[in-house]
C-alpha cells in the first residue's frame, strides 16, 4: 500500500517518524477500545485503526506503550510516546493539552450497577444529586471529569486505576456504580459472572467522541493521520473490525472536530 505524501510545510513530525521507522503508541487497557490479549498482543478498536493508519503513512513499526489512563497525556506531552490510541474522549480540558484527530465513533455514557439496580440510578446527574451514592471512576477519565463538573465531592468518587478494579468495587459494595462508556461496560458484563451486575445507560448526556491524540506542536502528524482516517472509516475492513468487537459506526459522529 502506498504511503501518503502529505506533509505540511514546516512541520517535520511525520517526516521524523518515517525516517526512524518507529512510532510509539500509548494505550490504557479498556476494552473494547484497547485490549491486551493473553499472549501480550495489543488489539481493540483504537489499536486496530492505528495499525491501518501507520501502514498507510509509511511507518514500518509500532512500539506499544501501556500506561494508566491518567498518565497518557503526561507521557505524550513529555515526548515519551507519539500518539495516544486508547479511545480517549475529546473534552475541552484535554483539547487545551493535546491535538485530537477526527472522532472514530460516538458512544453513550453508562453505569455498571448491581443486578436490579437497587438504587435506581439512571443518570450521572441523578447520582450527583444523591449524597449517599459512591461512584467508581477511572482516575483521569472523562467520567471523573464529568462528575467533578457536576459538583461531586472527592469523597464520593472512588478513583480506580482500571475497569476491573472498578468492577470489583461494585461487586464488593465499595461503590454503588462504576461509570464508563456503554461499550466498555457491556464488554465487561459479557465476560463476567452472569446475573450479578447490569448496565444502566445515561440518556441525558451527549454521546462521547473517542479519538487519537497528538502533541500540540505536531499538527502535521495529526493532519496526515486524519487524512488516512477519513479514507478508512466506514470501509468494509473497518466495519468488519468493529463487528468483531460488538461495535457499530455512525458516519455523522466521525466528522472533524475543532482545529
Amino acid at each position: 500500500m502506498a504511503a501518503f505524501l502529505f506533509q505540511p510545510e514546516g512541520d517535520a513530525s511525520l517526516r521524523r517518524l518515517r525516517k526512524t521507522g518507529v512510532v510509539r503508541i500509548g494505550y490504557a487497557v479498556e476494552a473494547p477500545f484497547a485490549i491486551l490479549g493473553e499472549r501480550g498482543e495489543v488489539t481493540g478498536e483504537a489499536p486496530e485503526i492505528a495499525r491501518h493508519v501507520v501502514e498507510r503513512l509509511g511507518i514500518s513499526h509500532i512500539e506499544w506503550r501501556q500506561v494508566e489512563l491518567g498518565g497518557l497525556i503526561p507521557e505524550l506531552r513529555a515526548g515519551r510516546i507519539d500518539v495516544i490510541a486508547s479511545g480517549l474522549f475529546i473534552t475541552p480540558e484535554r483539547s487545551g493539552k493535546v491535538l485530537f484527530s477526527r472522532p472514530t465513533m460516538a458512544v453513550r455514557q453508562a453505569m455498571l450497577v448491581p443486578a436490579g439496580n437497587p438504587r435506581g440510578l439512571r443518570s450521572y446527574s441523578d447520582m450527583a444529586a444523591r449524597p449517599e451514592v459512591i461512584a467508581a471512576v477511572l482516575a483521569g477519565s472523562v467520567e471523573d471529569m464529568l462528575m467533578t463538573r457536576l459538583g461531586v465531592a472527592n469523597g464520593r468518587l472512588l478513583r480506580v486505576p482500571d475497569a476491573l478494579t472498578g468492577r470489583r468495587a461494585v461487586e464488593t459494595g465499595l461503590a454503588d456504580a462504576l461509570l464508563l462508556s456503554e461499550p466498555s461496560l457491556r464488554w465487561m458484563l459479557s465476560r463476567g459472572e452472569p446475573g450479578r451486575l447490569e448496565v444502566s445507560v445515561d440518556e441525558e448526556l451527549e454521546s462521547g467522541l473517542p479519538a487519537f491524540a497528538f502533541r500540540l506542536d505536531e499538527a502535521g502528524l495529526r493532519d496526515a493521520w486524519d487524512e488516512a482516517l477519513a479514507e478508512y472509516l466506514g470501509s468494509a475492513a473497518h466495519l468488519a473490525m468493529l463487528g468483531s468487537l460488538g461495535l457499530s459506526w455512525a458516519p455523522s459522529a466521525t466528522q472533524k472536530v475543532g482545529g
